[in-house]
C-alpha cells in the first residue's frame, strides 16, 4: 500500500476530523518521497516519535511509523536542536510518520481506553470523561469486586508493574473508569461517575491532594505503559485487514 492509501485507511477508522481541538496535528506529519506510488511493505508502531523509534523502524524495514505522540503539536515550530534531529531521522531515511493522539485515545475499537477496559474484563463499557470538549475515556464494571492489587495485575498481567497505587478510597472495587496518559486531573470526573477506582497513566504533584480529598482510589499505570494499548491494537487490525507486516517498537521510558 502507498502512504496515501494507508493514511486514508487510518483516517477512516480514527476520524481525526472529529477532534479539531486536539493540539496534535493528527494524520500524516511527515510524508515520504512518493506518497502516491511508493509501496510500503511494513509499518512500525510505537507510542512516541523520536530518533530512537525512527531508527528502529528503519532497521526493521518499515516505510511508515505510526505513533500516538507525534512530532508536531500545532502552531509554527522551528526545526532546530533536538526537533531537527528527530525530523532528520525521518527525512534521511525516507520514513513517513503518521500520528494519532486523542483519536487513538477515544476510539472504541482500537483506542487506548477501550483497549484497557477490555483488558480488565469490564462489562457494559461506555464512553467517559471529557477533555476540551472531547470524550476520550471508558468506564465499566467488573463481574465482581476484586482488590486493587488484583486489578493492577489484570492491567499488566506480564512482568510490567503499575507505578503507584493511591489507596484513598475503596480497597475492593468493581466500577472502573479509565483515561490513559496524563489524566489524573480527571479524577473528579471519575468520582462524579461513581467509579470505585480510576486508572490513568501519570499523576502530577498538584493532583495528589485532589485525589486524597476526594477519597478516590487511583492506579497510576505509567504514561507510557497505558498508551501502548492503542498502537498495538491498531497494528493488529492493520495486519488483519490488509495483510501488511507490522512491528511494535517497545521503547519504554519508564514514566
Amino acid at each position: 500500500m502507498t502512504l496515501n492509501e494507508l493514511a486514508s485507511y487510518f483516517d477512516s477508522i480514527l476520524h481525526p476530523e472529529l477532534y479539531t481541538r486536539d493540539p496534535s496535528l493528527n494524520g500524516v506529519q511527515i510524508t515520504n518521497s512518493a506518497p502516491d506510488s511508493k509501496q510500503i511493505m511494513k509499518v512500525a508502531f510505537a507510542t512516541d516519535a523520536c530518533v530512537a523509534t525512527a531508527e528502529l523502524a528503519v532497521q526493521n524495514g518499515a516505510g511508515l511509523l505510526f505513533t500516538h505522540h507525534g512530532l508536531f503539536w500545532g502552531g509554527c515550530q522551528t526545526i532546530t536542536g533536538t526537533h531537527y534531529q528527530r525530523v532528520k531521522a525521518f527525512l534521511q531515511n525516507d520514513l513517513a510518520l503518521y500520528a494519532s493522539h486523542i483519536p487513538l485515545d477515544a476510539n472504541h475499537e482500537v483506542g487506548n481506553n477501550f483497549g484497557i477496559a477490555r483488558q480488565l474484563g469490564l462489562k457494559d463499557i461506555k464512553p467517559f470523561g471529557f477533555w476540551h470538549g472531547m470524550e476520550l475515556g471508558a468506564v465499566g464494571d467488573l463481574e465482581e469486586e476484586i482488590s486493587v492489587e488484583e486489578l493492577s495485575q489484570k492491567l499488566f498481567p506480564d512482568e510490567k508493574k503499575v507505578l503507584r497505587i493511591y489507596p484513598f478510597g475503596k480497597q475492593r472495587v468493581k466500577k472502573i473508569a479509565v483515561i490513559s496518559g496524563g489524566a489524573a486531573e480527571d479524577a473528579d470526573q471519575a468520582y462524579a461517575q461513581g467509579a470505585d477506582c480510576f486508572i490513568t497513566g501519570e499523576v502530577m504533584h498538584q493532583d495528589f491532594h485532589v485525589i486524597k480529598e476526594l477519597g478516590m482510589t487511583v492506579i497510576e499505570g505509567g504514561h507510557y505503559q497505558t498508551e501502548t494499548f492503542g498502537v498495538q491494537l491498531m497494528a493488529k487490525k492493520l495486519e488483519k485487514d490488509t495483510g501488511l507486516k507490522t512491528i511494535f517498537i517497545d521503547f519504554n521510558t519508564g514514566l
